[in-house]
């Protein structure tokens, strides 16, 4: 099979991700992923343009890539895959397909659940519209899940690569080097040197505030000028970054087998990691060249796994 295009760093394939894994190419992906990061397409209970599943048919799906996707992993790899919300059709009632193919593809693929995270849009729509803007019986449905998974309890991760900024009360804190220290309410005793010490930065929580309101993006430019679809359910570049920079070192390989506009490819180009991405539909596959118009495209690629 041979790639759509490549950058220095990753390629791209048309295909879907059961073929691609059949070829010489996807073959040799075993054993040697270090991060597996995706963005499905979600438990709705109607269809989308980029052909997600439905109901039982969708909790079995994902169920069967528990073990492929396992397969794929190096000994401290891990698979991060972010899924949404689905609603019962016709009800203000929320579906529970999503947690149970969680689930499934948990058991499945006999892996570890090293930690949820929530990827909040604060720009997103009012949906469902029905339920939150005509008769307004729910709030709006703003958030994602994220799951982080591995085969290894241990798997490769460093906070200190996705430290944030200090608050301002933080940093005052670090300059008057004086704390009220003692036992607090929760029975937490804190000491007077815990929260003296710079870091360099704070960790971060597990709720990753992230909006998507771009309209100008070279993407977005290179849709419009050569009449291509835009990917309907394109995620913010910030969480793929997140996860790329915590869970992979420079010359490790990401995988994005649902690749979409290649979200996931251009944040790992972006930071030096090795990447393949595969999209079943060629539309979407020729938008994604706009995300690397700042790029080598189609020059040499690095890394055993390149043509």
């Amino acid at each position: 099979m041979k790639a759509s295009y490549r950058t220095q760093y990753g390629l791209m394939y048309c295909a879907s991700i059961e073929n691609f894994l059949k070829t010489t190419q996807g073959r040799n992906c075993k054993g040697k992923v270090q991060l597996l990061f995706t963005s499905p397409p979600f438990p709705l209970n109607r269809k989308k343009r980029y052909g997600n599943k439905t109901g039982e048919e969708y909790l079995q799906w994902m169920a069967d890539f528990g073990p492929i996707f396992r397969d794929l992993l190096t000994p401290t790899g891990s698979i991060v895959i972010e899924v949404g919300n689905a609603w019962e059709s016709g009800s203000p009632t929320m579906s529970t397909l999503a947690l149970r193919s969680l689930l499934g593809f948990l058991d499945r693929g006999r892996l570890h659940l090293c930690q949820q995270f929530i990827c909040h849009n604060p720009a997103r729509l009012p949906t469902p519209a029905q339920w939150v803007t005509i008769e307004r019986i729910r709030v709006k449905d703003s958030f994602t899940h994220v799951w982080w998974m591995s085969a290894t309890e241990r798997p490769k991760a460093n906070n200190r690569n996705v430290l944030t900024e200090y608050s301002a009360a933080m940093k005052q804190l670090l300059k008057r080097q004086k704390y009220n220290a003692g036992t607090r309410p929760s029975q937490h005793v804190i000491k007077d040197t815990s929260f003296l010490t710079h870091n360099a930065g704070a960790i971060p929580p597990s709720v990753l505030t992230l909006a998507n309101t771009r309209s100008n993006s070279p993407y977005q430019e290179y849709c419009r000028e050569n009449d291509l679809p835009l990917h309907p359910a394109r995620m913010p570049i910030g969480l793929a970054d997140f996860f790329i920079k915590f869970l992979t070192d420079p010359g490790d390989l990401v995988l994005d087998p649902f690749g979409g506009s290649n979200t996931t490819g251009q944040a790992a180009e972006e930071r030096n990691r090795k990447w393949i991405s595969v999209e079943r539909m060629d539309q979407y596959v020729a938008a994604s060249r706009g995300r690397f118009k700042k790029f080598n495209l189609d020059g040499p690629a690095r890394g055993t796994l390149h043509e």
